[in-house]
């Protein structure tokens, strides 16, 4: 083979490669722009400007949002909450599936996307009532889903966003943030840190390894709101952020 051939070979895989590229790079983009559609729809169609406040509600500092339960339950009866995290992405719903993988690449609508929907442990009461209950979500590059969740790595970032709340069709919540840390995907479920026996472990492990400050306390009684994520710092790493669900 000849040099001019080989050169105009060498061409023509470079091209190829440069052109799936960028198709490659048009196809995770179209999904990420589907999804947001979706829930920017979704939030037009549930989100109304009669959001009301108990006093409870006020006590808490509990933002008022108007919430369409019943059109909710008309698009998805599997909703089971809304997570809004003010000044950031983080305004979903909650989905409940009988498994972990159902709702990891399916939007709340069924449709089938790799943003999937923020839902619950599936060992855990729909109505949040379990001693611990974790909320999963992907850490879409785009920033959406749980994508800024890694922001707590920063204490600024859990100085200027120390709650979270959470509405449900019976009563609504503030979740006072208490810690963010880095673990194995195998740990944490060898270790079955989801379960109520071992949640005295998951808040020494927590402690040890957060990568924030809070003056937040857990004592006895409280329930955990854990809300996790995948995170690039090794193979099958999850960030987790826990916090106090305060009814």
């Amino acid at each position: 083979m000849n040099k001019r051939i080989f050169l105009w070979l060498l061409l023509a895989a470079a091209l190829f490669v440069l052109g799936y590229s960028g198709y490659r790079f048009y196809e995770v983009q179209q999904v990420y722009a589907i999804a947001d559609v979706l829930y920017n729809e979704l939030r037009d169609q549930v989100l109304t400007d009669d959001g009301e406040q108990d006093d409870s509600d006020r006590a808490l500092g509990i933002p008022a949002k108007g919430i369409d339960w019943a059109r909710l339950r008309e698009i998805n009866p599997d909703t089971i909450g809304w997570l809004y995290s003010p000044g950031t992405v983080i305004d979903y719903p909650v989905m409940r599936a009988d498994d972990y993988s159902y709702y990891l690449n399916r939007l709340p609508d069924r449709t089938f996307n790799a943003n999937g929907s923020l839902f619950l442990d599936y060992n855990h009461r729909p109505d949040f009532s379990s001693p611990i209950s974790v909320i999963y979500g992907h850490h879409m590059r785009s920033g959406a889903m749980f994508g800024t969740l890694e922001s707590y790595r920063r204490q600024s970032f859990f100085e200027d966003h120390p709650v979270m709340f959470l509405y449900t069709p019976r009563r609504n919540y503030r979740i006072d943030l208490m810690y963010g840390f880095v673990v194995a995907e195998g740990q944490w479920r060898a270790r079955a840190f989801m379960f109520e026996p071992n949640l005295p472990s998951l808040l020494n492990y927590a402690a040890e390894n957060t990568t924030f400050r809070s003056e937040v306390t857990f004592t006895e009684g409280d329930r955990l709101m854990g809300l996790s994520t995948c995170s690039y710092d090794f193979n099958g790493a999850r960030f987790v952020v826990l916090g106090i669900l305060r009814p």
